[in-house]
């Protein structure tokens, strides 16, 4: 569709999507799967935020259940099992143990919420490949290891862990080969729009023709869809930093640790490159450059007695091979307390005024947000069925996945 106001000579593509996250890669590829010309600009590298300082999990979030988070939980239960189909070389499967502490959970609401972390996929569409959950002991190999000798009882179930930079490369690596455009170390400029079209200027230079654009440039998404795009909203974001503790073998066994705090959040432990234990993470409001976060004193300590309480041997910041910390975009949902915001994920597709579409996404941890936002209803042009179910040869054909991992 070719608009009378615009230079004949610009190249007129589909969706222009800013953002080089695995929210970005993700709806790249799955929109280029679907027969949209796409083009995606990241101001930095790939994976350079983040979706490269996470816990390096794909996982339901069973804490969300407290929150009464079903759907959230049964939507990414169900994507896991997906993604553990289409990439299993990058999604693999872990057992996790929950030290049982009566004082901070009664044994019913734990057995309840596993029962429920167990089930939930299958309403979504989950196969349900991994092992389910149950009782084990803690005095006995193999998950005494490490852990103080008071400890007797506790939980297990399963779920899965990832190289959370590399997913995003190899999303962005499939999506190139089926026609888009990946532009790393360039941002937009600026975009006007009218009722057919959005006119982007992007940092090298370069002008474009865009139908439809999806914000999904994390923690900057509210600047971009205020200053670049011009574009007034009357949603907030919450900066939230997740911080962890590269710390050195802290227990023998493959297995990972979910440890109840006394602040009723959780920390995990998880084996990490073969040498280490991953230490994390952290729910504290990011007040500075979401670009450059840094781990705090006070984090580094709290993390490391949230562990103490378990093993037998509390760890010492000071220990720490490496610290590294993300900052999450939440959509800001009014809760007090960080840790209680909703990660679920909030897509606004603005087409007011008969004006060229728009979505920004607040927040994405389920994965058909990028359906959602390229679907035949919504499409700027006609779409198709995805066809990117397969990112490498021989793996078993799925729905498109897209994930987020925190």
């Amino acid at each position: 569709m070719t608009n009378s106001n615009l230079p004949i000579d610009y190249p007129v593509i589909d969706l222009l999507v800013i953002g080089g996250g695995i929210n970005g890669v993700g709806i790249a590829r799955d929109a280029v799967g679907r027969g949209l010309s796409v083009t995606l600009v990241e101001q930095g590298d790939l994976a350079s935020a983040t979706s490269s300082w996470s816990s390096k999990l794909i996982h339901g979030g069973l804490r969300y259940l407290e929150h009464f988070e079903f759907r959230l939980v049964g939507e990414a239960l169900a994507e896991r099992e997906i993604l553990m189909g289409i990439a299993p070389h990058m999604v693999w499967p872990a057992r996790f143990i929950m030290p049982h502490v009566p004082e901070l959970r009664p044994r019913w609401m734990i057995r309840t919420g596993l029962f429920l972390y167990d089930n939930l996929g299958r309403l979504h569409g989950g196969s349900h490949q991994l092992p389910g959950s149950g009782s084990v002991r803690l005095d006995k190999d193999p998950y005494s290891s490490g852990l103080r000798n008071t400890f007797r009882h506790g939980f297990i179930y399963s779920d899965c862990r990832t190289d959370d930079a590399r997913l995003v490369v190899i999303n962005a690596i499939d999506a190139k080969a089926r026609g888009a455009r990946i532009l790393t170390q360039t941002s937009v400029v600026s975009a006007t729009r009218d009722s057919q079209h959005w006119r982007v200027t992007l940092s090298s230079g370069e002008q474009l023709v865009a139908r439809a654009i999806a914000n999904v440039a994390g923690p900057w998404v509210k600047t971009v869809l205020n200053e670049k795009l011009g574009v007034p909203s009357q949603d907030s974001v919450r900066l939230v930093r997740g911080s962890h503790l590269v710390m050195p073998r802290l227990y023998a066994g493959d297995h990972a640790f979910i440890l109840q705090n006394d602040d009723r959040r959780v920390v995990f432990m998880i084996p990490y490159e073969g040498k280490f234990t991953l230490l994390g993470t952290t729910d504290i409001p990011e007040e500075g450059d979401p670009g450059t976060p840094q781990v705090s004193t006070d984090e580094a300590a709290y993390l490391c007695r949230a562990a103490g309480r378990y093993l037998g041997r509390t760890p010492n910041p000071e220990d720490a091979i490496w610290k590294f910390a993300g900052v999450r975009p939440l959509y800001d949902d009014g809760s007090g307390d960080p840790s209680s915001v909703t990660r679920d994920y909030t897509l606004r597709l603005d087409n007011g005024s008969r004006q060229s579409p728009l979505a920004p996404c607040f927040r994405s941890l389920a994965a058909n947000s990028p359906p959602s936002a390229t679907s035949p209803r919504r499409s700027p042009t006609s779409s198709r069925p995805c066809s990117t179910a397969k990112p490498n040869p021989g793996h078993t054909a799925r729905p498109c996945p897209v994930a987020t991992c925190r």
